[in-house]
């Protein structure tokens, strides 16, 4: 297994910002920037594993948008039958190639493919019975988020299933403040400094766009989904399912 390099991308001051982006200096060291800037990150990938595994069809394809280093993947490949191929989607071709490297460590003997892909544009999806969106979302930008979801329902086969996680606005902006100063407490604990803490915070601030979790049902609803239910939430991070009939 590789060793997982340190989050060092903002530990050094900055003296012009720019917005964050999932380039090679992000890829070399996502898995652990992830691990310690999202709440029980490891049990949500469990969860959004077991739910996959549940929902998911044999003969049919599962999607992973905005894959990523294929965390997602591997967590569920040892729970679904070996007829069911997995399509991972990611914009970034740097995060493709890291992708592919893991899924070949890991051992991976079922068929998958990797595609190069802007979420923004038009997204083919077929054969579909579990498409996954793990902090994938916030990074659409909100003009084009019904219609991502849209062309998901659509691709998505009767009985299918959206699995979605997100951080997200609290529903009462009083209790924002609290969310992310506990939030912010949280990236101390796992040693991160107040200059990272800022500097990266300023690099998402045009990138990363939260919505309440009201928000989000309110946009599966209305592009068709039929049953939506919170699977997970930690303050402003929160984990959806959302079922096609």
């Amino acid at each position: 297994m590789e060793n997982i390099e340190k989050d060092n991308v903002f530990k050094e001051s900055i003296s012009e910002a720019s917005d964050f982006k999932f380039g090679t200096k992000v890829v070399k060291v996502f898995d652990d920037m992830v691990n310690r800037s999202v709440p029980h990150y490891g049990e949500i990938q469990r969860m959004v594993a077991e739910l996959a595994a549940d929902h998911a069809q044999e003969g049919t394809l599962v999607y992973d948008l905005g894959c990523s280093t294929g965390t997602t993947m591997i967590g569920l490949d040892a729970l679904v039958s070996e007829d069911i191929s997995f399509v991972g989607i990611d914009e970034s071709d740097e995060m493709l190639v890291k992708c592919d490297a893991k899924l070949k460590d890991a051992g991976l003997k079922r068929p998958y493919e990797l595609r190069s892909a802007d979420l923004h544009g038009d997204l083919a999806i077929d054969n579909s019975s579990v498409v996954i969106l793990c902090l994938t979302l916030q990074f659409v930008r909100p003009i084009h988020r019904k219609k991502l979801i849209r062309n998901i329902y659509k691709g998505l086969n009767p009985g299918g299933t959206l699995i979605l996680v997100e951080k997200i606005l609290a529903e009462d902006s009083m209790f924002n403040r609290d969310f992310i100063k506990y939030y912010y407490d949280y990236k101390r604990r796992n040693h991160y400094s107040d200059l990272e803490i800022s500097q990266k915070r300023e690099a998402l601030e045009n990138v990363l766009v939260p919505y309440k979790l009201s928000e989000n049902f309110l946009m599966l609803e209305q592009v068709g989904f039929s049953h939506c239910e919170t699977f997970f939430k930690w303050y402003n991070f929160a984990g959806i399912i959302a079922h096609k009939k």
